[in-house]
Formats: structure tokens, C-alpha cells, sequence
């Protein structure tokens, strides 16, 4: 069987021979694959492939089939194309993100050849951190915020992250509880009027990052990458590590440890920046990123694991803030 990506594998790593490997993992609702493809004359041993093909049909696993839906998710591989083309080789070490040989359409979708990861030592994954690992994470995420705050998200998305309101009006339309609704608007607007604005991922998950033997991280997935508050990502990624015990116990201190890297990444990049404006500006919309995603995951998926007491409780907590303005 002729394989439709050999060419452009072997012409990006200037391979002498490379072998496809099995599918390491099939993309969301039936949008193609990530393959891992071994070569043979090459300065990498390894390179991975992500083959976004663009489906007739969509199947939505939880049955969110529309065609926004479809739109929505054929622009974020646009812009992942973007983030690796245009965005990869301006992170620094301290938010590495895997090395992009090439982004281009191919037919019927697009191809993203990346520097193999777990080659380059980050084969660790992770589905529920501790606390030590939480903070390698968030200094991860600072370094992301900082590298890129206060620079327009030029071929990204305008406002990042793949719950924003403008992009979920079907989930935010299911939402039962009134004051959730209503809120919502308030709740977008008061996160996208943030004076401090940064690039953020997106979808900042715990499977989305990579761990190596040494304490460092890496960073991948990069389809809702763009502007916006780094609140929303440190929010959504404590919600995703930790179960509601931990969440509510340690999330104090995991907020302290991040600021502490955002100061130091800022100073040393920006050292113009009031840092004291930044962290006060952000650690009050942290409470709003929460309840953002909430507002979002009641409409999605009312029965998602990552709805509990607490984070219900914050959500509550902001709707009660605003309705007393």
C-alpha cells in the first residue's frame, strides 16, 4: 500500500528511509491521526506526524454534530499549522514545545511533521499529577505567558482556548441553571477586557504535556492557541491534574508558585512591565477563567467528571459577585 505522506517525510528530515510506525493516536471526532515514523540517514532518529484529514461526516462523541462545530475544529488545525510554522521557534526552554520540520495542506487536510518528543526525552506521561509535578507544569505555562505577553496573536486565534462563548453558543444555550446563562456574557467579557494580555494554549491539559527524567517539561497540541488572559489556561489545568480535594487544598499555594515563575520570566524579558499591576489584574480573574470553563462544561457535559462541589461553589460565587454590581 502506497503510503501518502512518505514523500514529505523523507524530504523534511532528508531521510535516507523512513518506516511508518503504528498510530499512536486518532484525532478527535475522526479527523485523522498521529503516526510515528522512524528514519534511517537522518540527524533525527524519529519524527512524529500529525495527518489531519477533513471528514465528510462529522461524529462528535458526545454528539455535538454541526456544521459550526466542523468549522470551529477545521480552523483550529489552521491555526495549529500557524502555531508550529510561524510561533514553535520563538519558545524559549523554560516552555519547550516539539521542533516543527513542516506544516503544510495536503489533500483533503494538512500534514504537521514534528520533532519526536519522546526521543527528545519527554516519553513521560501523565494522567493525574502530584504537587511537585502541578508546579513544574504552571512554571511551564508561565514561561508561555510571559514569553509571548502583550504580543497580538497574528494568524492565532483572537481570543484563545476552545470554550470561549463566542464559539459554544449550542453548549451555553443547554446550560440548566439560569444564573449561569445569564452571567456568561459578563463573565467572557471581564476575561477578554484584561489589560494584560498574553498568548495562551489553549488546552492546557495534563495529557498535553510530556515529562521528562530530569523535572522538565514540554508542551504540545496547539489547535486553540491565542490571545487572551493566562488566567484561563492555569484554571483549566488545575482542573484537569487534580481531583476536587487537592484543587481545594493546594490550589493557594500552586496559584503562588506560578506568579513567583511569571515575575521572574517577565522581569527577564520585559523588565518594563508592572509586574504588581500584572499578578493583581490576573489573580482576580483567576475566580472569573473558573467559572468561564464551568459555564462551558454545564451546557457540554453536565455529567463531566470535572464538575464537583467546589468547582460549582466558585462558579456560584462569581455569578453572586455580579449580581451585586
Amino acid at each position: 500500500m502506497s503510503d501518502p505522506l512518505l514523500a514529505g517525510v523523507l524530504a523534511a528530515t532528508r531521510a535516507s528511509a523512513a518506516r511508518r510506525g503504528p498510530v499512536l493516536q486518532q484525532l478527535w471526532s475522526g479527523y485523522g491521526e498521529i503516526v510515528r515514523y522512524d528514519l534511517e540517514g537522518a540527524a533525527l532518529p524519529s519524527v512524529i506526524v500529525k495527518h489531519v484529514v477533513f471528514p465528510a461526516h462529522c461524529n462528535h462523541p458526545r454528539g455535538w454534530n454541526s456544521d459550526h462545530g466542523d468549522r470551529r475544529k477545521r480552523h483550529s488545525y489552521e491555526v495549529e499549522m500557524a502555531f508550529y510554522r510561524d510561533w514553535a521557534a520563538l519558545c524559549p526552554d523554560g516552555c519547550r514545545v516539539p521542533r516543527c520540520l513542516e506544516a503544510r495542506p495536503v489533500k483533503g487536510g494538512h500534514s504537521i511533521i514534528l520533532e519526536d518528543l519522546d526521543a527528545a526525552g519527554f516519553s513521560g506521561r501523565r494522567e493525574h499529577l502530584d504537587f511537585d509535578e502541578a508546579v513544574v507544569c504552571l512554571r511551564w505555562l508561565a514561561w508561555f505567558h510571559a514569553t509571548f505577553l502583550g504580543v497580538a496573536p497574528a494568524g492565532l486565534w483572537p481570543v484563545g482556548s476552545y470554550w470561549h462563548l463566542a464559539t459554544r453558543r449550542q453548549e451555553w444555550a443547554a446550560i440548566e441553571d439560569p444564573a449561569i446563562r445569564r452571567t456568561a456574557t459578563a463573565i467572557d467579557e471581564r476575561l477578554n477586557a484584561a489589560r494584560f494580555r498574553t498568548v495562551i494554549h489553549g488546552d492546557a491539559k495534563v495529557a498535553n504535556f510530556c515529562f521528562g527524567p530530569t523535572g522538565a517539561v514540554a508542551a504540545l497540541d496547539f489547535q486553540y492557541v491565542g490571545g487572551g488572559c493566562g488566567m484561563k489556561d492555569v484554571a483549566y489545568f488545575l482542573g484537569s491534574c487534580l481531583d476536587e480535594s487537592e484543587q481545594e487544598l493546594w490550589e493557594a499555594a500552586l496559584l503562588d508558585t506560578y506568579f513567583a515563575s511569571l515575575r521572574g520570566a517577565v522581569a527577564a524579558r520585559l523588565p518594563d512591565v508592572d509586574l504588581g499591576a500584572l499578578e493583581a489584574e490576573w489573580r482576580d480573574l483567576f475566580r472569573f477563567a473558573q467559572a468561564d470553563f464551568y459555564r462551558f462544561l454545564v451546557g457540554w457535559s453536565p455529567g463531566h467528571w470535572k464538575l464537583h462541589d467546589y468547582s460549582r461553589r466558585v462558579a456560584l460565587e462569581v455569578v453572586a459577585a455580579l449580581d451585586s454590581v
